[in-house]
C-alpha cells in the first residue's frame, strides 16, 4: 500500500518538498564523479552537499520536507536527520520512482529535487512553489538537457509526466514537458548539478569557495 511507504508525513493540504537521497556509501553514490576524482572524494562530496541541502530546506517553514530514501533498506539508517518525514523510493527507473513519490505524500503541491546541486537554496524552492499557483508544473533546468527540480500542482489530478522520458540524456527535460500536452508550465531558476569533474570544478569557482578542501581539489585534477 502507498501509505505504508511513507512515514511521518503530516496530514492535510501542505506544500511538500521531496528530496531524493541515497545512502552515502562509498561506491554507490556519485559513481560517474568517482571515476574521475576518486571514490573517497566523491563520497565525501555527496555526504557534505546532501547534509547541507537537507539542513537548508528543513530550516524553512514555507514547506514540509520529505526524504525519499534509496535503497529501501536504508530508510531507518542513522545518517538521516530525525526531523523530516521519510519515504521509500521503491523499485524502477527514475521516472517510476518520481511518479510513485508524487502519489504518496498527501494533498497539496509537491516538488522533487536531488542532492547534487550545491547552489540550491530554500528561496529557489519557494519561488518554484509560487509558480505552481498559476501553473500545473514547474521545472528548474540543469543546463545539460535535464532538470534539477520538478514540481506538480497535483490539482485537480496528478498528471503522469514521467513516462517515455530518455533519462540521463539531453532530451530528459523536453520529453517530460511533452507529457504535459499544452498545460501551463512555470520556469524556475536554472542551476547546475555536479555529475563529473568539470561540473565539480565549475561549482567551486561559481561558489567562490571550495566544495572540498583545496588539497582534495588539486589532487583530483
Amino acid at each position: 500500500m502507498i501509505k505504508e511507504r511513507v512515514r511521518g508525513v503530516k496530514s492535510g493540504w501542505r506544500r511538500r518538498l521531496i528530496i531524493m537521497v541515497k545512502e552515502p556509501v562509498a561506491g554507490r553514490v556519485k559513481t560517474r564523479l568517482a571515476r574521475e576524482i576518486g571514490t573517497v572524494k566523491a563520497t565525501w562530496f555527496y555526504r557534505h552537499v546532501a547534509r547541507t541541502i537537507i539542513a537548508r530546506m528543513v530550516a524553512d517553514p514555507r514547506f514540509d520536507v520529505v526524504l525519499a530514501v534509496a535503497p529501501d533498506s536504508a530508510l531507518r539508517a542513522h545518517v538521516w536527520p530525525s526531523g523530516p518525514a521519510r519515504a521509500w523510493q521503491g523499485r524502477g527507473d527514475l521516472g517510476e520512482r518520481m511518479d510513485r513519490l508524487m502519489r504518496s505524500v498527501g494533498p497539496g503541491p509537491a516538488i522533487i529535487v536531488g542532492t547534487d546541486i550545491p547552489a540550491m537554496r530554500a528561496g529557489h524552492v519557494a519561488e518554484a512553489f509560487r509558480l505552481l499557483r498559476d501553473n500545473q508544473a514547474v521545472f528548474g533546468a540543469a543546463g545539460d538537457g535535464g532538470y534539477w527540480l520538478v514540481g506538480l500542482k497535483r490539482s485537480p489530478c496528478i498528471i503522469r509526466i514521467f513516462e517515455n522520458v530518455r533519462w540521463s540524456s539531453p532530451h530528459a527535460l523536453d520529453d517530460t514537458r511533452a507529457n504535459l500536452k499544452g498545460l501551463p508550465i512555470g520556469e524556475a531558476t536554472a542551476l547546475r548539478d555536479v555529475d563529473d569533474a568539470t561540473d565539480f570544478v565549475l561549482q567551486k569557482r561559481l561558489a567562490g569557495r571550495t566544495i572540498l578542501p583545496t588539497r582534495m581539489i588539486r589532487q583530483s585534477l
